[in-house]
């Protein structure tokens, strides 16, 4: 090879080694097990607008029931034993109010075509059921109760409570069944296209032990297999009212008859002693559902469980696995609740999803595993950012914790706080997902506290987008290719472990004044132990230690850092230091008259060479004083 054919070859390996350098780092992430989470659901336009429409339907359904109930309080007859109406395309058994549950035996005399025991054993039921307030439905069987709801093509069969109660009461040597029923194919029913029979409690109490549900519900929560919604709206009314309305001489119940003897005054100056006529009102609480759920297990619902306006919600030792949308959510308006000892697997959602106007709930020795979506997600959003429709509060929720829980092969975040305010998430074991702990969207005071992260595609531990006053302390975190990362937020980054990093330890982006990073141990290989350089507006880093930490950024990685601004400054500065300590330097030449060259210009005499002086020399002494 020619010496100029030897140079470019060595300028072409000087460029590529270091691009593969970087490539490697970059590339080196931790081998992730597979998982088995299901895939998202594939579902037509058509099938889409056929599962909306069915909805609508039991929408329509449901107020139907409700508003005979109520017409018949108006016509003075309020039915003290359960009466039927033919709703859509069935009938609903309308359980009214009475003093003593209705139990199967009770059902068989009731409903004796539409409630029958089959000759395995089982229970087929083949109409709606509407449990009104102040009705108790208590479905349990000496030997275990195995309760099948009729569902196909031709229709399905509901249980529905407004108010009322719902018990299923098994136990552990005698479990309660309820499941879909196809009659023609002799199983449980999975084409939801067409509706899927369903429990739902609006308001009133919800309970249920050694229980299992299999394959129920479809398309929205309120119909998603075990719909727990409480009232949407303020119980108002006297259409609500046991009371009878007052009646006219013709015996047509009026619009006033509710509101006094006389509700009627003229118009002008109020009668001496009238109320005062500035608005004076109160909006009445709203009608939550009130839930226990024990040692019970939900298989292949839509949604496994669709829990919104509750207020005291006890789920414990549940299993909660292969919903077609979710696992466990908590919709809307949801407070003071636990959530202890509870599996959620292999849903097409997340595993466990605290959605917005959520609060007060407690997570604790849970299990999120190989779910589509998240493992657990806690959102404490506002339900608006300005003016709306409805006319909602701008205020975040939080209060809401996950503790001493593990979240194993989910396809994105292992756990997730969106928004909200004092979050903690505590003590967990994050492994095999796409992100471990991800705190975002302005959330503030997040407590990520004594988690154990590991094997995780990305980032270990991130806080983005805004969060603030949060703190990120004693964790450890192994086998990320980025341990700890921050971007535009605020937090204290205090007393955690990384090990195994392949790019960074602590990463540190953005606007991120006032975030602290101390104390932390770093090892792994990569660009870098602590990645500070690209924030913006000072955090303060302290006592760090990285002594395990092998950087592998390639030469032009570490001269770009030699080439920040102030590094040249300063390097400047000790250059222009040390050129001029050398200039400044005598050199070791003879000594020189200071005014040599004022005598020999202005007196016009020759200057005498210096010259070495003797003092023991008299002629070198003349002149000398």
């Amino acid at each position: 090879m020619s010496g100029q054919g030897a140079s470019r070859a060595r300028r072409i390996l000087a460029l590529v080694v270091p691009l593969s350098l970087l490539a490697a780092a970059t590339m080196e992430v931790p081998a992730v097990a597979a998982t088995s989470y299901p895939p998202p659901a594939q579902v037509s336009q058509a099938d889409a607008a056929r599962e909306a429409a069915v909805v609508a339907a039991e929408d329509a359904r449901l107020t139907e029931v409700r508003t005979v109930s109520s017409l018949a309080r108006w016509q003075n007859k309020n039915w003290k034993t359960p009466y039927r109406l033919s709703t859509g395309s069935g009938y609903t058994l309308v359980l009214t109010p009475s003093n003593s549950a209705y139990t199967v035996s009770q059902l068989q005399v009731l409903a004796p075509q539409t409630f029958v025991q089959m000759s395995d054993g089982s229970y087929l039921l083949s109409e709606n059921i509407a449990v009104m307030a102040g009705a108790t439905l208590a479905l349990s069987a000496p030997g275990g109760l195995k309760l099948r709801m009729a569902s196909g093509s031709s229709g399905f069969a509901t249980i529905v409570s407004f108010g009322g109660k719902i018990m299923l009461a098994g136990d552990a040597p005698d479990p309660v069944s309820v499941t879909s029923w196809d009659i023609h194919a002799g199983a449980a029913d999975t084409n939801v296209t067409d509706g899927r029979a369903y429990i739902r409690a609006i308001g009133g109490q919800f309970l249920m032990t050694y229980t299992t549900l299999t394959s129920l519900g479809f398309w929205a929560g309120r119909t998603g297999g075990l719909a727990l919604t409480g009232t949407s709206r303020p119980n108002t009314g006297a259409v609500e009212s046991s009371a009878k309305a007052k009646r006219t001489d013709n015996g047509v119940p009026t619009v006033t008859g509710s509101l006094g003897a006389n509700p009627i005054t003229p118009v002008g100056t109020l009668p001496k002693g009238a109320t005062d006529p500035r608005l004076k009102f109160t909006v009445p609480n709203m009608d939550y559902v009130s839930i226990q759920i024990a040692n019970s297990t939900i298989t292949g619902d839509a949604f496994g469980m669709f829990i919104s306006g509750a207020d005291g919600v006890q789920v414990t030792d549940t299993v909660v696995q292969n919903s077609l949308i979710a696992g466990i959510e908590l919709h809307r308006f949801v407070s003071s609740g636990a959530i202890e000892r509870t599996t959620s697997i292999h849903n097409a959602g997340d595993g466990f999803n605290l959605d917005r106007a959520t609060e007060g709930i407690l997570i604790s020795e849970a299990r999120a595993t190989d779910n589509a979506g998240s493992g657990f997600v806690i959102s404490g959003r506002p339900l608006s950012t300005g003016p709306s429709a409805t006319g909602a509060s701008l205020d975040s929720y939080g209060n809401n914790s996950v503790s001493n829980s593990s979240a194993t092969g989910n396809a994105h975040d292992g756990i997730e706080v969106v928004g909200g305010f004092n979050v903690g998430v505590q003590n967990n074991q994050v492994s095999h997902n796409d992100m471990g702990i991800v705190v975002t969207n302005a959330a503030t005071k997040v407590s990520v506290t004594g988690n154990e992260v590991d094997h995780i595609t990305r980032h270990g531990i991130a806080l983005i987008n805004g969060v603030t006053s949060s703190a990120v302390t004693g964790n450890q975190v192994t086998g990320a290719p980025t341990g700890i990362y921050v971007r535009d937020s605020v937090a204290d980054v205090k007393g955690n472990t990384v090990e195994g990093a392949t790019m960074h330890g602590v990463t540190v982006v953005g606007h991120s004044a006032h975030t602290v990073v101390a104390n932390n141990v770093l090892s792994g290989r990569g660009l870098s132990a602590l990645d500070s350089s690209r924030s913006f507006g000072g955090v303060t880093t302290s006592e760090n230690i990285n002594n395990g930490w092998h950087d592998t950024s390639p030469w032009y990685v570490k001269a770009k850092v030699l080439l920040h601004p102030m590094t040249l400054l300063w390097g400047t500065l000790l250059l222009l230091i040390l050129v001029s300590a050398v200039r400044s330097r005598k050199r070791n030449d003879d000594i020189v008259h200071p005014y040599a060259h004022q005598m020999g210009h202005a007196m016009e005499v020759t200057v005498p060479a210096p010259r070495d002086i003797d003092l023991r020399d008299p002629a070198d002494l003349q002149g000398v004083e």
